[in-house]
């Protein structure tokens, strides 16, 4: 296991673990949008700590959304 996570991270830092690298920036990019609206809504809104928790919890349910259309090489 620890030898595919050292394959994949050679492939991507050589860009070539991706198909389509700007849909993978593009796709990274809206979720990055997507928290940090929400994180400095609900942080100047409600309560700082609440707007942490809450773009993390968002953050991470929307990666798999985000990237279940891509393609690996």
């Amino acid at each position: 296991m620890l030898e595919m996570f050292k394959n994949s991270v050679k492939l991507f830092f050589k860009g070539k673990l991706f198909r389509d690298n700007r849909a993978v920036f593009m796709q990274w990019f809206k979720g990055f949008v997507i928290v940090l609206v929400l994180l400095l809504a609900i942080g100047f809104l409600v309560n700082p700590l609440v707007g942490v928790i809450v773009a993390s919890v968002v953050g991470g349910a929307l990666q798999p959304y985000l990237f279940k259309d891509l393609k690996y090489d």
